[in-house]
C-alpha cells in the first residue's frame, strides 16, 4: 500500500542510504515509518505533532502488544525522519527509547551442539552448522563469507563488514577446518563459500530450514534458533576459562557490556 505522502519515506531511504545504514537497517526503518505516516494519512508529515508522535506509539504498545525493540525501531526511524530530513529536531527531542528486558540468552550444552551435528548427513549442511558455532558467527556473516576469508594458514576467517559495519578475524577451529577441506574438494564452490542453487551467495532462509531440520530430529532445546550456537561458542569458551575480552574480540562486541551477559549463565561464574 503507497502511502499518501511516499515521498517522505524516499527522503528517509535516500539519508540513510546517504549515511551507508545496510540494506535491511534502511528496509525496516521505511517500512516503520510507512506505517506511521499512513496512520495520520490526511496530515503532511512535516505537520505532525509530538503529541500525535507519542500517541501513535503509545496506541502501537496497548493494542498491538508490540515488543521493546520494535518500539525503538519505530522511535528511531521517525527520529532520523525529523532530525535529518525535515530539520525539525526540536519535535522529536528525548523521544521515549523503552527499557529493554535484560534477557539470558538460549544455550546449547556441549552433548547438544555434538548429537545437533552429528544428525546432519549433507556435508555442506553440517559444515555450515560446524562454521557458525565453531567461528561464533551471526548467519548474515556465515552467508556472506566468500573463499578468500577462510585464511587456514593462520587458523582463522575473516570477517567482512559484519554488525555495525566492522570487519574482525575470528577462529578457524582444526576440526571445522579438516570438514571444510572435504566439503571445498567436492562442492567447488567459485566465489562465495557457501553458494546456492543459482551460484550466489547462499540464503539466510537456507541455513535457518537446515537448523530447524537438524534440531527436530536431534531433539535438543526446541527454542534453540542459529544464533543460538553463537551464544554457545560464546559461553563455551568462558567455561574452558577463555578470557572475556578475547571472546569479546572474537564475537565483535563494540562493548564488553554485550559480551559480559555469558557471565551469567556459565557455571564456572
Amino acid at each position: 500500500v503507497i502511502a499518501k505522502y511516499e515521498a517522505a519515506v524516499v527522503a528517509l531511504e535516500e539519508m540513510l542510504t546517504l549515511k551507508r545504514y545496510s540494506w535491511r537497517t534502511i528496509k525496516s526503518y521505511k517500512n516503520t515509518l510507512r506505517q506511521f505516516i499512513m496512520y495520520y494519512n490526511q496530515t503532511k508529515p512535516s505537520q505532525i505533532t509530538r503529541k500525535q508522535i507519542n500517541s501513535y506509539i503509545l496506541k502501537l504498545i496497548q493494542d498491538k502488544h508490540i515488543t521493546e525493540s520494535y518500539q525503538n525501531q519505530i522511535a528511531c526511524s521517525i527520529k532520523i525522519f525529523y532530525c535529518e530530513v525535515v530539520n525539525q529536531a526540536e519535535k522529536v527531542e528525548g523521544l521515549v527509547q523503552a527499557k529493554k528486558p535484560q534477557k539470558i540468552p538460549q544455550v546449547l550444552t556441549d552433548s547438544e551442539v555434538t548429537r545437533l551435528l552429528k544428525c546432519v548427513e549433507n556435508l555442506k549442511h553440517r559444515c555450515i552448522l560446524m562454521l557458525i558455532y565453531s567461528a561464533g558467527l551471526r548467519l548474515g556473516e556465515l552467508t556472506k563469507l566468500r573463499l578468500t576469508d577462510i585464511q587456514a594458514d593462520e587458523h582463522r576467517i575473516f570477517v567482512r563488514d559484519g554488525k555495525g559495519k566492522k570487519d574482525r578475524c575470528t577462529i578457524l577451529a582444526g576440526k571445522t577446518e579438516t570438514l571444510l577441506r572435504s566439503y571445498l574438494a567436492c562442492y567447488r564452490p567459485v566465489h562465495w563459500l557457501f553458494e546456492g542453487a543459482d551460484g550466489g551467495a547462499y540464503s539466510d532462509r537456507s541455513v535457518q530450514a537446515i537448523f530447524t531440520k537438524a534440531k527436530e530430529r536431534s531433539k535438543i532445546n526446541p527454542l534453540a534458533t542459529v544464533h543460538t550456537l553463537r551464544h554457545s561458542f560464546a559461553t563455551h569458551l568462558l567455561e574452558k576459562g577463555v578470557d572475556l575480552r578475547y571472546i569479546q574480540e572474537l564475537l565483535g562486541h563494540e562493548s564488553s557490556k554485550t559480551t559480559e551477559i555469558y557471565t551469567h549463565i556459565t557455571k564456572k561464574s
